[in-house]
């Protein structure tokens, strides 16, 4: 059977983009190519089409043992848009090893971080040494936000006694991560009008409402303070870490270095010494895309934007976007008009002290010599908020670096990363086959 660097380049040729770009035909391709690998290791496994085109794979691997425990894994197949080719040193679908590493888009999200997951299960079932019922569930919109994989779980009558999510990173090369709590998300488009034509500038301007200008006004109430700090209508409901996890987060990697490590600069001046704070445990707001207006001169009747804000644990997404749209709508100037639509994504929880995460804890101290720090992630990962809502317990980890580059030209993901993640995944199904 094929080995784990020789399926993880498979998997990666196959240039399954839901973003930009869209590839309907690669996107169903990665699915299939998943799927088989569930049935040629003796399991059962079916493509559920969703209202997103892109196919959920759903499939189960059996333990010998009727009353093993039933563990979900978790992963997505579809990575986003490589963007300006011109700025990969290789082809993003023509897997390449260089300096122990792996470059190729969705090398780290998901498709190589995921794998391990998948390709252990089945040679653990082929050899019939699976100790735990696998069921696996890999979706192919994770990138988009769409919610149909949400859909399938809230549907889902059986559920699982834990899942296992690798869709996250390691706190440094050496320390493995157990995020605890992710951040949910506002995803909100924005337009504003001023007018029903362009105006000429030198006639009108000075008189006439320039669109632009009234999006920066808008925009101006929403962002964040000298303090780091939102607004408080974006701050309602904030559950504030514990003086544990406060403690914790001092023996982390200093913010500055987490900053530097992807080419960013501190937003203020006390934004890397509040590094781990800002981006787990308060919500933050981010403008992605500013567009409208023409390189003339002009008086801009329309303009818009995309923007986000990421909310924390405590806080009700929807009321956030409500609070969100009340404030641009109050900051617009008489004679603007605001349209304004969100997606919403909630935060997720999980206990630390819950056996099927103790037993993770286990499992990743065996695999790697280390124990596994207990973090917040900042990003948002949809399906953990359905699993928490149906009381499955979820490990959340992953073996990314912010070197990876995630996202970026030249996503990589380490070789050894791939061999740590096999290690991990099978430690974890033999400590959660202990589990009843």
């Amino acid at each position: 059977m094929p080995d784990l660097l020789s399926e993880a380049i498979e998997w990666l040729k196959i240039p399954s983009v839901s973003t930009g770009e869209r590839d309907e035909a690669a996107l169903r391709e990665a699915a299939e190519w998943a799927a088989k690998r569930v049935t040629d290791a003796g399991g059962t496994v079916e493509l559920v089409d969703t209202a997103g085109g892109a196919p959920l794979v759903v499939g189960e691997l059996r333990s010998s043992r009727e009353d093993a425990p039933t563990v979900l894994i978790y992963g997505h197949y579809d990575v986003q848009d490589p963007g300006d080719l011109a700025l990969w040193d290789s082809a993003p679908f023509e897997p390449t090893e260089r300096d122990g590493r792996l470059y190729a888009r969705g090398a780290t999200d998901d498709k190589g971080n995921f794998l391990p997951l998948l390709h252990v299960a089945c040679e653990l079932a082929r050899a019939n040494e699976l100790g735990v019922h696998v069921r696996v569930l890999i979706e192919g919109a994770e990138e988009t936000g769409s919610d149909d994989v949400g859909a399938w779980v809230r549907a889902d009558e059986r559920g699982a006694d834990a899942a296992v999510v690798f869709d996250a990173g390691m706190v440094d090369p050496d320390t493995p991560a157990l995020a605890v709590a992710t951040r949910g998300m506002v995803f909100a488009h924005i337009e504003v009008r001023t007018g029903t034509q362009t105006a000429h500038s030198g006639i009108y301007g000075g008189a006439a409402l320039n669109a632009f200008h009234a999006l920066h006004r808008a925009l101006g109430a929403v962002l964040a303070g000298a303090d780091g700090r939102l607004p408080e209508p974006l701050r309602v409901g904030i559950r504030p870490p514990t003086p544990a996890e406060v403690e914790t987060w001092a023996t982390l990697p200093d913010g500055e270095g987490e900053l530097a490590n992807v080419g960013a600069r501190p937003a203020d001046a006390t934004a890397a010494a509040e590094f781990y704070v800002r981006t787990t445990a308060e919500p933050s707001l981010d403008v992605h895309r500013i567009e409208g207006g023409q390189a003339r001169t002009i008086v801009v009747p329309v303009a818009s934007a995309d923007l986000s804000v990421r909310v924390v644990g405590g806080q009700d997404p929807d009321e956030i976007a409500a609070n969100l749209e009340h404030l641009l709508r109050e900051a617009l100037p008489e004679g603007a008009e605001l349209l304004f639509s969100a997606d919403t994504a909630r935060p997720s929880a999980f206990d630390p002290e819950d056996p099927v995460l103790r037993a993770a804890r286990r499992a990743f101290e065996r695999s790697t010599g280390k124990a596994p720090a207990l973090v917040r992630e900042g990003g948002t990962i949809p399906v953990l908020a359905d699993f928490s809502a149906r009381g499955i317990p979820t490990i959340v980890s992953g073996f990314s670096l912010p070197d990876d580059a995630l996202h970026a030209p030249n996503e990589s993901y380490r070789l050894i990363a791939l061999e740590h993640g096999a290690a991990a995944a099978r430690a974890l199904y033999e400590e959660l086959a202990k589990l009843r």
